[in-house]
């Protein structure tokens, strides 16, 4: 894993989406969307219902692999306000085994604005960390370094004459979009006008992950 310098802090980008903080051994993760698939089939599109059980297990692998004691979602952690009480036993037990033992903290989002703690962790709308502040949408013109979501940001390339589409992290001189980390979660062309423009002038870069380095693409170009 290769730690990305940011406003005098070490984070890592790891290839499943989530960034590692290993001073404090904290895990930052946006845009689960646990009960995306309940939410659409009680509107008459039917999609498998395992997304959530997925991406918690997910999140519970790199939790492992990382040794992380502190977690903080960016928001839309939850398809909406009430994904929490839908969520299915096994989901249920994993996510409450997690935030039981850990230093949890939903930061709440567009999709779960108004979300009620009732799987654990701690609610709030943003916070500032050891100088880096953690909220779920980048506000253009924010001055303080910044750790945001909600684009689900991914490069699409051409490789050998074929498309290729993979999550990415975009970074700008003072703010980091983290990639959706949710099992059912699409994206955004990370050099989409919304993207460039909540991450601000200078240099952008789109950032994708290996086990030995980080690719690097530069977007403003």
């Amino acid at each position: 894993m290769v730690p990305l310098s940011f406003a005098g802090h070490d984070l890592t980008p790891l290839p499943d989406g989530a960034l590692w903080w290993r001073a404090r051994r904290a895990l930052l993760l946006a845009d689960l969307h646990l009960e995306k698939a309940s939410w659409y089939a009680a509107r008459g599109q039917m999609l498998p219902p395992y997304d959530s059980l997925k991406t918690l297990e997910d999140v519970a692998a790199v939790v492992a692999a990382t040794g992380a004691q502190e977690v903080w979602c960016l928001g839309d952690s939850f398809h909406d306000r009430d994904g929490c009480d839908r969520l299915p036993d096994d989901a249920r037990a994993l996510l409450t085994g997690m935030t039981a033992r850990l230093d949890w903290t939903w930061i709440t989002g567009n999709h779960d604005a108004g979300f009620a703690d009732a799987c654990g962790g701690t609610v709030v709308e943003e916070a500032l960390v050891d100088g880096l502040l953690l909220r779920h949408e980048a506000v253009p013109g924010e001055m303080r370094p910044e750790l945001s979501g909600h684009f689900h940001p991914k490069l699409r390339l051409r490789v050998r004459g074929r498309g290729v589409s993979r999550r990415c992290f975009v970074v700008g001189e003072r703010k980091i979009i983290l990639p959706a980390f949710g099992a059912l979660t699409g994206g955004l062309d990370a050099a989409a006008p919304p993207i460039l423009k909540a991450v601000g002038g200078g240099a952008v870069s789109a950032l994708i992950p290996t086990a030995e380095k980080l690719l690097r693409f530069p977007l403003a170009a």
